[in-house]
């Protein structure tokens, strides 16, 4: 019996010895494993809706990057790069003593570029990604000079909330219909100090990274790619539409590419559309020109 709503607890180590933690829903045997990235200080309680079905055709594995939910904090820097090590070390844990093992990477919002540049350096084992309404390099809005401002105001805040607790409430507010296990999850670990600060250096990255991207991104050569777009604006209405062309440029330059619209959703797909989001997830994991079940 699974130790939770996402699962058994793992505790797969990085090349430099960190602890990572996933939970892990098996799936049929012989299945290729689904792995999820959350969003810029997410954990993996944010695909509470979404793994549990997955586990229905696929073993499902949600887990925390350092320094968030359950994960070990890291020494240097949370780069682009280092977070992509850690997943493809992630990777590495799942598949020993299977090496022929397939994945599926789903990435939502910061996700988005850390599971393409993890599947750039090992495209052999990638079945395909799913991009829920990622961050991504061509929306040139998201990556305006105001945003560091704004970021490190936001903080100010975030870290005023969570020494009076005001945080662990509006957490378990936004999080929507998940179990009640993962509201508890949620409310210890969102906005501890080392949570808040791994968030803040992970939005760093992406304001300073991103834009590099732009000239030279990962290549994923064959790789099947589906984005799902977000619709509805909780955003600026600009950088929502920015957002939705990015993505169909992101979609049309993989020869499998799939873009998808979620119509009941703004940025948070995974809480407010989560059987859109299986259903693509399916089709990758059923193969290229497959129907979703």
């Amino acid at each position: 019996m699974a130790d939770s709503t996402q699962g058994n607890s793992r505790y797969p180590t990085t090349r430099d010895g960190r602890r990572l933690h996933a939970a892990q829903l098996d799936g049929p045997p012989g299945s290729p494993i689904v792995v999820f990235e959350a969003g810029a200080g997410g954990t993996r309680s944010g695909w509470a809706l979404v793994q549990p079905a997955v586990a229905g055709f696929a073993t499902a594995v949600a887990y925390d990057r350092s320094g968030l939910g359950r994960s070990a904090p890291d020494t240097v820097d949370r780069t682009f790069e280092r977070m992509a090590d850690d997943l493809n070390d992630l990777l590495d844990g799942l598949a020993a003593g299977d090496p022929d093992r397939r994945f599926v990477l789903v990435g939502h919002s910061l996700g988005g570029p850390i599971v393409r540049l993890a599947a750039a350096r090992r495209p052999e084992r990638i079945r395909g990604l799913v991009l829920v309404d990622p961050s991504d390099e061509g929306i040139g809005a998201m990556l305006r000079p105001m945003f560091p401002y704004a970021d490190s105001v936001m903080f100010v805040v975030l870290r005023v909330l969570a020494r009076t607790g005001v945080s662990r409430l509006l957490t378990s507010r936004l999080a929507g219909d998940v179990p009640a296990d993962v509201k508890a999850d949620l409310a210890r670990e969102a906005t501890t100090p080392v949570a808040i600060d791994t968030m803040q250096q992970e939005l760093t990255t992406f304001r300073s990274e991103l834009p590099a991207w732009q000239d030279s991104p990962p290549s994923l050569g064959d790789i099947p790619v589906t984005v799902i777009s977000g619709v509805k604006t909780d955003r600026a209405p600009k950088i929502r539409a920015a957002s939705t062309a990015a993505h169909a440029r992101r979609a049309a330059a993989s020869p499998h590419g799939r873009h998808v619209l979620a119509e009941n959703s703004g940025h948070n797909v995974p809480l407010t559309d989560p059987d859109l989001v299986v259903a693509e997830i399916c089709r990758l994991v059923a193969g290229p020109g497959a129907d979703a079940r």
